[in-house]
């Protein structure tokens, strides 16, 4: 049997098993394992050891954990509640002004915990009650949250980003900076299309009423102190790792100290927040850890066999794409992945194949990050297996219905895409920043 005949069993194998509801980890863990063994004998075991060994060394992986900590501590001790009553009330006077400020809500929920799933608990708890309560358009107010939390994998710290910088061997400072305009121009095309519908139909995101809004400007002052809780969180975390004072795990260590210690501040910091807060921490941590040690193991067999200079040989020379027809259809084929998988899964199954192709096609691994990060976004939200499909599903009320949330989330996706593009026609927006932080 050919190394190439090898490579498509390995990878359709491992297909075959997802298909049958295997968990992620076990299904790419096995078939590396087992193709190792059958392949090299005894010898073939010391692959998974040396993967565990791999693991167990990456220093930076300490940082999942506290990321992901923070996030639940934010959560759980309602800071994130605080930060929509400000958005209430100084976005209630404009037309859809409610549906804006939930878009800044989830902007700076993402500057805070990195991941998808807390800013779409906070959006699905506190903003999508309020926004029905107030005769918002329930299509249009479901698709911003779940449109709005899947920023939270683009805007640093995505805890995404870190995964991506382990297995691609890419510096997370520089992916950091990379998703932060991106991440800006695709909350902004948010807003714009959600101001504009609501200016042109204003009945899909009334104003608030005018004895509402009736509060004095000391009033409205007092209410920004909510924004500077999450401002100095992220300027302890991000800001000091930015400038070089502490290092990535440093930066994690005190992103997770400084949302503890501000739940204490606002007497928040109970027994069970901190119960809740540990446990889905542990349960998200102990995930990530599995897969990538899964997918360490699938690589190390997968590169043996050469099949990368493999397909890089089928589409370069036989096929002769072109390398932009090659990136086009990497994309297209995350974007068919992600109907099925989640993102880790996307990451860990693709990057032995994509991220040396990537490189040898001339292509920047940062910028490339970033690509692959908005075809995460856009697989959270794309049926028949988009993971914010089933938790807003979970967490929604019961006038919306799966066809209402499968209906919302079609403008944000193609919102979605048009900025992937601009980012494929304009890498310095990526590019930029790191760029020049780093160059100096």
């Amino acid at each position: 049997m050919s190394h190439e005949l090898i490579a498509l069993t390995m990878f359709s194998s491992m297909m075959l098993l997802l298909l049958t509801g295997q968990r992620v980890y076990a299904a790419i863990g096995f078939v590396g394992a087992a193709a190792g063994l059958l392949l090299w004998g005894d010898g073939g075991a010391e692959m998974a050891f040396s993967a565990s060994m791999k693991l167990m060394k990456w220093y930076p992986l300490l940082t999942l954990p506290l990321f992901v900590y923070m996030g639940y501590m934010l959560s759980e001790s309602g800071i994130a509640e605080d930060l929509y009553k400000m958005f209430h009330v100084w976005m209630g006077p404009v037309n859809g002004g409610l549906a804006l400020g939930t878009i800044g809500l989830m902007v700076i929920i993402s500057a805070m915990n990195g991941l998808s799933v807390a800013g779409l608990a906070i959006g699905a708890s506190i903003a999508l009650p309020e926004l029905l309560r107030r005769g918002y358009d329930k299509r249009m107010v479901t698709g911003v949250v779940q449109a709005g939390s899947t920023l939270g994998i683009l805007v640093p710290p995505s805890v995404v980003l870190v995964l991506y910088g382990m297995i691609a061997r890419q510096p997370i400072g520089h992916l950091w900076l990379a998703g932060v305009f991106p991440g800006l121009l695709m909350a902004g095309l948010f807003i714009a299309y959600v101001a504009i519908r609501c200016w042109l139909r204003p009945e899909l995101g009334p104003a608030l009423p005018a004895h509402e809004r009736q509060m004095s400007w000391g009033e409205k002052l007092r209410l920004l102190k909510a924004g500077i809780i999450p401002l100095v969180i992220f300027f302890l975390m991000t800001g000091l790792f930015l400038m070089g004072i502490t290092s990535l795990v440093e930066s994690s260590a005190i992103g997770a100290l400084s949302a503890t210690v501000a739940a204490l501040i606002r007497r928040r910091l109970t027994f069970k927040v901190l119960h809740e807060t540990v446990r889905k921490t542990l349960h998200v941590s102990c995930m990530f850890m599995w897969i990538i040690m899964a997918a360490l193991c699938f690589g190390a067999v997968f590169d043996g066999l050469g099949a990368v200079k493999s397909i890089e040989w089928l589409f370069l020379k036989q096929w002769n794409m072109t390398p932009w027809e090659v990136l086009i259809m990497m994309q297209v084929s995350y974007l068919i992945l992600g109907m099925f998988l989640d993102d880790t899964a996307m990451l860990v199954i693709v990057a032995p194949l994509y991220l040396p192709l990537v490189a040898s096609l001339g292509f920047d691994l940062i910028w490339y990050g970033v690509l692959y990060t908005i075809t995460c976004q856009i697989a959270y939200m794309t049926p028949p297996f988009g993971y914010n499909l089933f938790l807003m599903r979970a967490m929604a009320p019961k006038e919306i219905t799966l066809m209402d949330i499968y209906r919302s989330i079609v403008p944000f996706v193609f919102i979605m895409i048009l900025t992937m593009i601009i980012i494929m026609l304009f890498p310095q927006i990526a590019l930029w920043l790191p760029n020049s932080y780093y160059g100096r």
